[in-house]
């Protein structure tokens, strides 16, 4: 028998069916270039601090989570060496924003992988066992293996943690509903780079019924496992 969360606008999932052979927790490009001082986010201006504020709740969820033997996944977003998966747009977009992907940085070449702004920071490093999707865009699924690994594994329920709440977090949870799995969203685990992008996506996982999922914060999560 599975347990349910109590979230906003539904209890997660929505058939009380809660439990660790159906349920994945995604990490969301929790990497030294969105979160340290010195890397991608940081030289785009962005207010690291904001950033770095889920990292606590993200621990705290994963030390539970790993105990009761839920699956783990982490992404990371990064192209390859020779950028060769790098549409053009996206490399004028990121220079056009002061912070070309491809180009050196004090972490290394900026949002490349292999490179240690590329790397997951230590405190929410995968251990073991955890699938790491590397991911070229902002959607955690396209083109990567993350639904291979998902289906496999028989996961039905998605709980998302990182950043960004907008962007990244935001992609990969809008494929996830057009697949058919049932998601929640830890609120106090994700951040944006403005309160106010935030703000605006929390609202519209939540609207129309909970189109995009339900929201809760991590204690409610994290008491419902216990």
């Amino acid at each position: 028998m599975g347990i349910s969360v109590p979230a906003d606008p539904y209890n997660f999932p929505y058939d009380g069916d809660l439990r660790a052979q159906n349920t994945a927790v995604i990490v969301v490009d929790m990497q030294n270039d969105f979160l340290h001082p010195q890397g991608y986010m940081a030289a785009m201006g962005y207010d690291i601090s904001r950033m770095r504020a889920p990292i606590d709740p993200i621990r705290r969820v994963l030390e539970s989570a790993r105990k009761k033997n839920f699956l783990i996944v982490h992404t990371r977003q990064g192209c390859r060496t020779d950028l060769s998966d790098l549409p053009d747009p996206m490399r004028y977009r990121s220079k056009n924003g002061g912070a070309e992907i491809g180009s050196l940085g004090p972490l290394g070449r900026l949002l490349v992988r292999g490179e240690e702004g590329h790397q997951i920071i230590s405190d929410l490093a995968p251990i073991n066992g955890e699938p790491v999707i590397d991911k070229t865009g902002s959607g955690a699924f396209y083109g990567t293996d993350l639904e291979l690994v998902l289906r496999k594994n028989e996961i039905r329920y998605l709980v998302l943690t990182g950043v960004t709440t907008d962007v990244c977090v935001h992609s990969t949870l809008r494929s996830a509903i057009d697949m058919g799995y049932d998601c929640l969203l830890l609120a106090d685990c994700t951040s944006a780079t403005f309160e106010s992008n935030y703000l605006a996506a929390i609202s519209m996982i939540k609207g129309e019924g909970g189109y995009f999922g339900t929201v809760c914060e991590s204690q409610a999560f994290l008491e419902a496992i216990l």
